[in-house]
């Protein structure tokens, strides 16, 4: 360990030394700035002990959330170097376990939330509060639950405990709001009262939650619901619908949070919330005679040092923009290109941290709001950083998806309106795009135009968002003074310097850049390609040998899965089958005149267009359509079985599955079938007493939900896995059947089918 904690003085701690340590309490240890004060504590202090405050999670305790972070860069990086440092002594030691060793011996958790925050029985000497929700556009409710009733909760806790410790309280540079000039450290001057934000931004959910419950609000969600997954049936819509409602309020009251904020000063709810904690901790803790000292980082980013050069947990503040940059998707940006882009290493903020946590630290008050900035000292202009993140893509370009280099645009830096109405034109074009595809048969080709203008809709989407959100703080007029940070630097031993140094005059910022955080966020987005591409490949390769299982099933859909024709295809068969040469013309034109309203019918619901088309059976007989199928028009419909279908389905009889056709066809018509299949289920019509057909369906047809209903209970009566069992279909309509078996697969799918089964991963094939 390269320094051990210094002795200090204790009188401001009820608690004192015990057996030599140091107690401190650690809140957001899972975070990025979190992880990163724990490591530095176990590896650059020897006298200090960590009592992390981590929440279960599902079946993990919080002390098995935390062990989890020992596998990730921040503590391996850590284990690597031990072991290498060693390689050549003769005391070689296994990195792993040394890393093991100091975090079972210097490490508890205390398990709760701060949100239900347990009871503070052991001592402490320093507590550091990280914990925070770091979205900027949370709805508001969570944001304060989060932000100011987590710190609320906290001190109170501290209060109850009787406990004098040290509190270093992590916030924002950002909590003055929006400003031009120079934004000094020391106590925010504002009359907005906490306590009133606090509870009206509880109290705005149940206002909204009413609101989404109106008639008309409600009737629009439903309009919508029906639209998207009608086909599905009445349980699927009435599910979109809710779903729909419930985020309907979450963007209300996003929209809440953002506006809220920006009418009293601030750029974002995540600011506004810091601001008024902050407000929490020095009325409930300082007010009271207690010690607290106001970390106020800006744009945090990658290590320049510690844990290792370049070093970060996924996408931070500017990084998607940067990325969204290097793949060619955002041609310009409405910053001002002279304005001040404050960003800061993650390990400058971790060495403040640690020095406030462990070093005879005599400052107070407002000398104890500690911007740990780098605007003030060292400077980076927007336009300076663009001129760094451009030259590094134009040197290491990324790829599209055809392996090609993508050629990055030179930014203007144009008005926000100008950027405004290229996104504008962009959308339009997206959405035209979308409502034309809409309306194309489903093919390959249509399917993925959609797969292309949903990622562009989305991307343009994400892009809007992250413009809206993150404008703000590149075209600031702002500058953070950092007078009592250097001034707390000053006061440290230069011991203690030599392994936590925050002094920000000497980052060189382009080779920052183009050295270190770029690299590394590149990295971070190859890793995540990968991962897709091989999720792509995962989908797409051939199945897999099928396992031996007797309680699986196979249940197949009939018309586009296992045949390629439809029912109207098969009526029209029947037709040249069982009518005079000169009649066709006539039935080939009421067909033609229907087919608008079945196309309207299979929209709406699939079972109407079962009914409508099955009613042109009106007066043919059972018997002579029996034998119709037991000759030409039965080899026919064999003759017409897709050749993928057939494989499969010998596969899955070869191994043992129980295979089961389900069609709403007329049983009789699908006979010629029976013999591929254990059980073909099928729809049957009414017969008067001379056999004759009446039109009408004797049951309902076994289509969307009442297929999924048919099939759990199928499922139940033969004692089916229906886990294990496998689902084949090409409508929008099978989504909600198909959902119910392990292994859903999409056959040829129509583009409803074929939405729900990116979304959720399914198989698709294309027979």
């Amino acid at each position: 360990m390269s320094n051990s904690t210094p002795s200090a003085d204790q009188s401001a701690s009820s608690g004192g030394h015990r057996d030599g340590d140091r107690r401190i309490l650690l809140t957001g240890v899972t975070g990025f700035l979190g992880q990163a004060v724990l490591r530095s504590l176990l590896e650059t202090t020897e006298n200090t002990h960590i009592t992390a405050v981590v929440r279960p999670k599902g079946s993990l305790t919080g002390l098995k959330r935390l062990e989890q972070l020992l596998r990730k860069p921040v503590f391996s990086s850590w284990a690597d170097a031990i072991t290498t440092s060693s390689q050549d002594s003769q005391d070689a030691k296994d990195g792993k376990a040394v890393v093991k060793a100091a975090f079972d011996a210097r490490v508890s958790v205390l398990e709760g939330d701060l949100t239900d925050m347990p009871a503070i029985e052991d001592p402490f000497d320093v507590v550091i509060h990280s914990a925070s929700s770091v979205s900027f556009d949370p709805p508001i409710d969570e944001a304060f639950r989060t932000n100011v009733g987590g710190a609320r909760n906290l001190y109170e806790a501290l209060l109850a405990s009787g406990q004098d410790p040290h509190v270093i309280h992590v916030s924002t540079a950002y909590v003055g709001g929006i400003a031009k000039g120079l934004r000094q450290e020391g106590s925010l001057r504002t009359d907005v009262d906490w306590r009133a934000e606090y509870q009206a931004a509880l109290d705005a959910r149940t206002r909204v939650d009413a609101e989404s419950r109106r008639p008309e609000t409600l009737r629009s969600q439903i309009r919508g619901a029906t639209l998207r997954t009608g086909r599905m049936g009445p349980k699927a819509v009435a599910s979109a619908s809710e779903e729909a409602r419930r985020e309907w309020v979450d963007e209300r009251l996003v929209d809440f949070g953002r506006t809220r904020a920006q009418s009293v000063g601030w750029t974002d709810i995540y600011t506004f919330t810091k601001a008024m904690a902050e407000q929490v901790a020095e009325e409930l803790w300082a007010a009271n005679g207690h010690r607290v000292s106001f970390v106020r980082p800006s744009i945090i980013e990658s290590a320049v040092q510690n844990p290792y050069p370049g070093w970060i947990d996924g996408y931070k503040v500017a990084d998607p923009l940067i990325m969204a940059y290097g793949r060619g998707a955002l041609p310009e940006f409405p910053g001002l290109a002279d304005s001040i882009l404050d960003v800061i290493p993650v390990d400058f903020v971790v060495n403040v941290i640690v020095a406030l946590a462990t070093q005879d630290v005599t400052r107070r008050g407002d000398d104890a709001y500690y911007q740990v900035v780098s605007g003030a000292s060292n400077p980076l202009p927007f336009h300076e950083m663009f001129t760094a993140v451009r030259e590094y893509f134009v040197e290491h370009p990324l790829e599209d998806d055809e392996g090609k280099a993508i050629e990055v645009p030179a930014w203007t830096f144009p008005a926000v309106e100008m950027v405004e109405q290229r996104f504008r034109a962009k959308e339009l074009a997206a959405k035209v795009g979308a409502t034309a595809v809409a309306y194309l048969p489903a093919t390959k080709r249509t399917r993925a135009w959609t797969s292309d203008l949903h990622k562009a809709t989305s991307g343009l989407t994400t892009l809007r968002m992250y413009i809206e959100l993150y404008r703000q703080y590149t075209k600031t007029e702002m500058v953070f003074d950092d007078a009592n940070t250097r001034a707390l630097r000053d006061e440290l031993p230069a011991s203690f310097l030599e392994g936590h140094d925050f002094d920000v005059t000497g980052i060189d910022w382009r080779e920052y850049f183009t050295k270190q955080h770029l690299p590394a966020v590149t990295d971070l987005t190859k890793a995540y390609s990968r991962a897709k591409s091989a999720q792509r490949k995962r989908t797409s390769r051939p199945a897999p040998e099928l396992k031996q299982n007797e309680n699986a099933l196979a249940v197949f859909d009939l018309d586009g899965t296992v045949l390629a024709t439809n029912i109207v295809q098969q009526y029209f068969a029947v037709v040249r089958a069982t009518r005079p040469r000169r009649s066709w013309p006539a039935e080939i034109g009421g067909l033609l005149a229907s087919v608008p309203g079945y196309l309207r019918a299979e929209k709406r619901d699939r079972s109407e267009l079962i009914r409508t088309v099955n009613r042109r059976y009106k007066g043919y007989r059972s018997d002579e359509l029996r034998s119709l199928m037991q000759g030409e028009a039965g080899r026919r419909i064999r003759a017409s079985i897709r050749p993928e279908a057939l494989e499969t389905i010998e596969r899955h009889r070869a191994a043992g599955h129980r295979t089961v056709l389900v069609s709403g066809a007329l049983d009789v018509l699908v006979e010629p079938l029976a013999g591929l299949f254990d059980e073909v289920v099928a729809t049957h019509m009414d017969e008067d007493a001379s056999g004759v057909m009446t039109g009408y369906l004797a049951t309902p047809p076994l289509v969307d939900e009442a297929r999924a209903n048919w099939l759990s209970k199928y499922a139940d009566l033969h004692g089916a896995d229906l886990a294990a069992s496998y689902g084949y279909g090409d409508s929008h309509a099978d989504a909600a059947w198909l959902e119910l078996v392990g292994s859903p697969t999409a056959v040829s799918p129509d583009l409803g089918l074929y939405g729900v089964a990116k979304k959720k991963r399914w198989q698709i094939l294309e027979w």
